[in-house]
């Protein structure tokens, strides 16, 4: 079978992309285990499908490396929202995508022709047990855990999927490929969870690396970023309301949070090219 297919990423965190409004693709899972390995197929972070929807505009189905199917991610969402923008599937500028994690809101920023910048209206972040989950009776923020022997205090975010943020001194000196699992796989979180290791940097500022389920260290994470931004703004280390800079390891995302909690994004979204894959599944 032949797959045409789009390479996008939004600072760094790349997917595949496959319009699926006119064909569906037979065993996604299956198809994003292989195309993401790096250095014997296309290499990526994983597989999106952009699909007819019924209650949106469009309806986003992201698939990690490994395989297992995302709810959401902030990142792709923005690729999403430029593809059907650029190739004229729509001549909207305001979007609404319908996710596992509900319908979200894009704004769309054009020029010449093409989509610059997108926010994403992410929604409203939780820090409920039961939202994350998480087996833990009571809400955590900054509170003390120990994993693989070693304390660290954690703030456990919903972006409609789980985060676990930790602030610390140096996220470089870090062996992620070591720690992350162990976090990943804590048994704290029945469904595993997303990652996020970070320094203060200033203020309304921030630097972050983030350990993502099913793929392990990518170089953003749109959902991190905002679940890193509340936790900021929860232990008050940032302010809501305004926008806090969160730099990673691929580039920068604005983020918003305010008092209630509901949380905007804005960052970029990029094309990188175009082909076909000839998957023998």
């Amino acid at each position: 079978m032949k797959i045409e297919f789009t390479k996008m990423h939004g600072c760094g965190n790349d997917y595949i992309y496959v319009d699926c409004t006119k064909r569906e693709l037979p065993d996604p899972g299956a198809v994003s285990a292989a195309m993401s390995p790096r250095h014997s197929s296309v290499g990526s972070d994983g597989l999106v499908l952009i699909c007819s929807s019924d209650v949106a505009d469009y309806k986003m189905r992201m698939f990690n490396l490994d395989g297992s199917e995302g709810s959401m991610c902030g990142n792709a969402i923005r690729c999403v929202g430029k593809y059907v923008c650029d190739n004229k599937m729509t001549a909207k500028t305001e979007l609404d995508i319908e996710t596992k994690s509900g319908v979200k809101h894009l704004s769309l920023k054009v020029g010449d022709g093409k989509v610059t910048e997108v926010t994403v209206d992410m929604g409203t972040a939780s820090t409920d047990p039961a939202a994350l989950p998480m087996r833990s009776p009571v809400p955590m923020i900054d509170a003390p855990v120990n994993i693989g022997g070693k304390e660290y205090r954690i703030t456990a975010v919903s972006m409609g999927n789980p985060h676990s943020v930790i602030f610390c001194d140096d996220p470089d000196a870090l062996d992620l490929e070591r720690t992350g699992p162990t976090f990943e796989n804590f048994e704290l979180f029945p469904d595993r969870v997303n990652t996020e290791f970070v320094r203060v940097e200033g203020d309304q500022s921030v630097y972050m690396r983030v350990w993502e389920r099913g793929s392990g260290e990518t170089y953003a994470c749109g959902t991190g970023a905002c679940a890193v931004a509340v936790a900021c703004v929860l232990g008050g280390i940032c302010r809501a309301g305004e926008p806090i800079r969160v730099r990673l390891v691929g580039g920068t995302l604005t983020i918003v949070v305010r008092e209630d909690m509901r949380v905007f994004m804005t960052g970029p979204a990029t094309k990188v090219y175009e082909g076909v894959y000839e998957y023998e599944g």
